[in-house]
């Protein structure tokens, strides 16, 4: 009789166990995963060419460069230029292809100019 016991424990358990394993799957089978997209391409990068480039000093005080302007190719983008290594960058205007820089926030100096960085993206 004490064997029976043991058995049917071990048989009840058994079921038990065969119940609950599909119910502990079905919980972890509802994921969801949205559709997404990945992928890889490339293209070719091209320079700008920048000429005619003049300077405008300030009227009052000519030891102030107020402005840098120049003419670039292609004509669209957004354009910074540069006027001291390592110092300020200036935002530009680019009127196809026209680019005006103002120079004075900071006030460039004539002293302390020394190249023209230009820096142009699409």
């Amino acid at each position: 009789m004490r064997l029976r016991r043991k058995r049917n424990r071990y048989l009840l358990a058994a079921v038990v166990a065969a119940i609950a394993a599909p119910a502990a799957y079905a919980f972890t089978a509802a994921n969801t995963v949205p559709a997404s997209n990945a992928g890889s391409g490339s293209g070719a990068i091209s320079g700008y060419t920048v000429s005619n480039v003049s300077y405008t000093l300030n009227a009052s005080n000519p030891q102030n460069v107020d402005q840098v302007a120049f003419t670039i190719a292609p004509t669209t983008g957004t354009v910074k230029a540069q006027l001291v290594s390592g110092g300020s960058w200036y935002a530009c205007t680019n009127t196809s292809g026209s680019v005006t820089c103002a120079t004075t926030s900071p006030q460039a100096t004539a002293a302390g100019v020394n190249q023209l960085t230009v820096v142009a993206a699409q």
